[in-house]
């Protein structure tokens, strides 16, 4: 051993940020076990790295008993003052025993520690870079697909996204360039693993975010969800400024916003509605594209009837009830959906004295 080894730990420092003695006390550590294994000892030893030189010496160390049982491990007191007259009973006496060719074990043991180490410190920052990423959209590159996960390439690292994160319908070829979301980040034995999804709501948040300048600022606020990945999705939206059209904001110029978003999920339908507090409201908006002649509420049970005209049931309930389930995902309500003429009928509805003729809707539709 050399002081090159020293000048390459002082490297490793400074561009890996992995401390120098904290690798020299796991060389000392390992070279232990690599002169246990090398030359058959069983006896306690100690290596000692010399800081300033980078030379490595090996001291066995045996206790001074009165009565030696094991030769490995003690010494007797006589002996031990035969080497030098100040040993006494429970000290340890240490002799160099450095074998002629350990040089070549410990450099083989040194760099099989340091790489160990290097790689160690290169997971824990992958590690530490991306548990910050957690819950964010992220780019990367369709690597390959087993039955399990397609693999993305997220630069130093590869995502994992299994097959039920993956939207139905969609399929990508090597190098095609997708936009994941992360949901977890673990650390495992192997290094750092990542697992991404293609049908978590977030992702359609964060492309919003992406896309819609005056969500990234908070001057509109997306306030909820319902998705149905590569079929259809609701998003609610809301801005404290009365001046402000968070529909028309999301939904961008001739719809250009909007659809680079509907470009990015394959083709997935976007139903942008106005938020509101009054449940009423909000429902009434939640079923667009359906116009809805009025909302009843019950709010001990936390639901509401609606009523739509004859023409807009099947609208208003969507194609195998999409519509209506995701109306009160996003919601949060139950929603009954009746008919007019059904409602007249069973005498929920009087027409006469409805507040009004319909709601008047601006929630927009991607294909609009």
């Amino acid at each position: 051993m050399s002081t090159e080894l020293l000048d390459a730990l002082t490297l490793l420092e400074k561009e890996k940020g992995i401390s120098k003695e904290v690798i020299i006390e796991a060389i000392e550590a390992a070279l232990i076990s690599a002169y246990k294994r090398n030359f058959h000892q069983a006896q306690n030893v100690r290596v000692d790295f010399n800081r300033d030189t980078g030379s490595i010496r090996v001291f066995s160390r045996k206790n001074v008993v009165a009565e030696v049982e094991d030769d490995r491990q003690e010494i007797s007191v006589t002996e031990a003052q035969a080497i030098n007259p100040g040993y006494e009973i429970d000290d340890i006496v240490e002799e160099e025993v450095t074998p002629k060719d350990f040089g070549r074990i410990a450099a083989q043991t040194a760099k099989q520690v340091v790489t160990q180490r290097v790689r160690e410190a290169e997971r824990g920052i992958i590690f530490s870079e991306f548990i910050d990423r957690e819950e964010d959209i992220i780019t990367g590159i369709v690597q390959r697909q087993d039955h399990r996960y397609m693999y993305v390439s997220l630069g130093r690292v590869e995502a994992l996204l299994p097959a039920a994160e993956q939207m139905p319908g969609e399929s990508h070829t090597t190098n095609d360039r997708i936009k994941v979301y992360i949901t977890k980040v673990e650390k495992t034995t192997k290094g750092p693993q990542i697992l991404v999804s293609r049908t978590h709501p977030g992702l359609l948040k964060r492309l919003f975010e992406l896309e819609v300048p005056e969500i990234y600022d908070g001057t509109v606020e997306i306030k909820s969800i319902a998705r149905e990945a590569g079929d259809r999705s609701k998003i609610a939206v809301h801005a404290a400024d009365p001046e402000v059209d968070p529909v028309g904001s999301c939904v961008g110029q001739k719809g250009a916003r909007v659809q680079t978003i509907v470009n990015e999920l394959n083709g997935e339908k976007i139903d942008i509605v106005r938020w509101s507090e009054d449940p009423v409201v909000y429902v009434a908006n939640s079923l667009s594209p359906a116009k809805v002649l009025e909302v009843q509420v019950n709010e001990e049970d936390k639901m509401t009837t609606v009523i739509v005209p004859d023409y807009q049931l099947s609208l208003a309930i969507g194609k195998r009830g999409q519509n209506a389930r995701l109306a009160a995902k996003l919601t949060g309500w139950k929603i009954d959906i009746k008919s007019e003429s059904e409602a007249v009928e069973s005498g929920v509805y009087n027409p006469a004295n409805s507040a009004n003729d319909s709601f008047y809707n601006d929630s927009v539709e991607d294909e609009e």
